[in-house]
Parts: C-alpha cells; structure tokens; sequence
C-alpha cells in the first residue's frame, strides 16, 4: 500500500480533496497527510477548509494530526461567515512541503478555493472527488454528475480524480463496501475509472484479495460524540 503513495508523491505535493458532507472525505484527507508525513521528507500542512468539521470538533482534530508530525491549519467559523486558514497559497507553491487540503463540498467550500485555481490546477497539484453511493447525493449518475458539475464550476478545478469511499459508518461491513464499490462502478464506470477504494482499516485484511481496485486502509481520526 506505501508503494501507491510512493508513487503518487513521485510527481504530486499538493493533494485536494472534496465531496458533500457524509462522503467521508475528510477522514481520508487527514489519513493522506499522516501517511505522506511518514513517506515524506517534507513537512506536511494540512489545512481544514470545511466548515462543517466544526461540529466534529476540530480542536480534537488538531490534537490527532499534530501528534503524526502533521502541521494543521485551521480557522474558527463566526456565524455564517466563511473564514479561510492563512497560508494556502504559500505552502501550495512551496516545493519543500506537501500540503494536504479538505475542502468543504458544498457551493461555498468551493468558492473558497476559487481563488487558488492556478495552483490547484497545477501538474503538481492532484484532485480527489470522493464518492460515497450509500448518501443520497451520490444515488444515481444524475446526482454525482450535477453535485461535481457544481463543484467544478465555481471552485474553476479543471480535472478529479475518483476515490471510492462506500460505508455507513463504523458499522459498514465487507459486503457493504463491496457492493457499494460496484455500485460505483454501475453509476460512472462509463465515464471514468476510479483511483481508489478505501475502506476502514479493521475491514482492509478480509478485502484486500476480494477487489480489483487499489486499497486504502482508513483510520479514522475525527471524534464523533454521538458514538462516545
């Protein structure tokens, strides 16, 4: 599994994440950062720019990730009133670090990120859409096609790639992910391939064998307190 990051991280630094709420993208952000900080030479920056994570305790968060060498970026929200962590542009064009950026789905997040287009569209700069059928969002390829159209216009991202991340949270079984990544494949596998599966990591031994798509093990970081 190191040698997929290995070889992503042979021509990528920046690596962009985005999806609709419940599609698990920012567990698996936060798993890029820690995995890419122990591949890496360079230090890695994570910058939280989903607003939504406030509810799932960010402090907490923060704490996770900076205790794998991990540096978080991260602004508090007031109100309603969008707020953008400092630092995006600089650590983007720095070709001494890696950045890691979770990025709210909706119209919002996605305008946030506008403004970083250029290097986000760089060849430096990978994008993951991150895909989860089992939300109602992600029900049929009307639905994915018109939540990433909305994403991509306003956010100006030229080009995603696909992550597959099926599951119904910590009680998804093995036969919910793999169903679910066919189900995948059945809504966009005539438009475009997707890159990964992930899975979460007690799961990834009994599946490793059973797809033929690239596994990632997923831990989950994010304290939810309606499970505590």
């Amino acid at each position: 599994m190191d040698d997929m990051f290995k070889d992503l991280l042979k021509t990528k630094k920046n690596f962009v994440f985005i999806g609709e709420a419940g599609s698990g993208k920012s567990e698996i952000a936060i798993n890029f950062a820690v995995k890419i900080s122990k591949l890496s030479d360079k230090q890695v920056h994570f910058f939280d720019m989903d607003q939504t994570k406030a509810i799932f305790r960010a402090r907490d968060v923060r704490e996770n990730i900076e205790s794998e060498n991990v540096v978080f970026h991260h602004e508090e929200q007031y109100f309603d009133a969008p707020t953008l962590a400092g630092g995006v542009r600089e650590q983007l064009s720095n070709n001494n670090t890696c950045v890691v950026m979770d990025v709210g789905g909706n119209h919002t997040g996605a305008r946030m990120i506008g403004g970083f287009a250029p290097l986000i569209n760089d060849k430096n700069t990978i994008v993951f859409f991150v895909i989860n059928p089992y939300r109602l969002w992600s029900k049929d390829t009307l639905s994915v096609d018109a939540t990433l159209s909305s994403i991509l216009r306003v956010s100006h991202i030229k080009k995603v790639n696909i992550i597959n991340n099926p599951n119904l949270g910590y009680t998804t079984t093995s036969i919910e992910v793999i169903e679910g990544n066919e189900k995948i494949k059945a809504i966009i596998g005539n438009y475009i391939q997707s890159d990964f599966l992930c899975v979460r990591e007690e799961l990834y031994e009994d599946m490793v064998n059973k797809v033929d798509i690239p596994l990632i093990p997923i831990k989950l970081y994010i304290p939810y307190p309606w499970i505590e």
